[in-house]
């Protein structure tokens, strides 16, 4: 039985499939606000910092239409670089050229507030991706999957033909921790 209603502030499909995944009522809301690093922001800072100002932005969007907010913010992250969503096919294919046969990480951050609190956590998952061809990533970007993706991939698509390897939370990698989630959302007493 759920308890409080919840905000996602997110217009993620893939964050709401998540939610609805482990059996969580919620109406979703995206928010827009600058994503850009602040300078010598590291990417870890920088995703914990995206999460929570999500977070606050929905609550003052929210008004009487939910009691929570969850707001969420993932980078994939390369030698302490982060990769943010290609630009065009060019910077696709260098950003996957660069994961080619190598690990990196993918850092993604939940934030959950409600009246009178906020809490915000990191979640850090190595992936590794085996070597790739330019004709993969050619035929890659030709679907259209990796235009809107940190990293210029989806695990959860065509791009985790990719992944040799994961070590850490899959759910995470597709942009939401689920056993980190359920864990802040019965502290803020939207699950029981």
């Amino acid at each position: 039985m759920q308890i409080r209603t919840l905000m996602l502030a997110s217009a993620s499909p893939r964050r709401a499939e998540l939610l609805s995944q482990i059996g969580v009522e919620f109406i979703q809301q995206p928010v827009d606000l600058d994503e850009s690093a602040l300078t010598n922001e590291p990417p870890k800072a920088q995703v914990l910092r995206l999460a929570a100002e999500k977070a606050n932005a929905a609550w003052l969007q929210a008004e009487e239409t939910a009691q929570v907010v969850l707001a969420s913010d993932t980078m994939v992250v390369l030698e302490n670089q982060a990769l943010g969503k290609p630009r065009n096919a060019d910077h696709a294919r260098s950003m996957l050229q660069s994961l080619s046969g190598r690990q990196h990480e993918v850092m993604t951050s939940v934030s959950v507030r409600d009246a009178t609190r906020q809490k915000t956590l990191c979640v850090v998952t190595q992936v590794v991706f085996g070597p790739l061809t330019a004709a993969q990533i050619d035929d890659y970007w030709a679907t259209g999957e990796p235009a809107d993706k940190a990293g210029a991939y989806g695990i959860q698509g065509i791009g985790g033909q990719f992944v040799k390897s994961i070590n850490g939370s899959y759910s995470a990698v597709v942009g939401l921790p689920l056993y980190e989630t359920v864990q802040l959302l019965k502290e803020f007493e939207v699950m029981s």
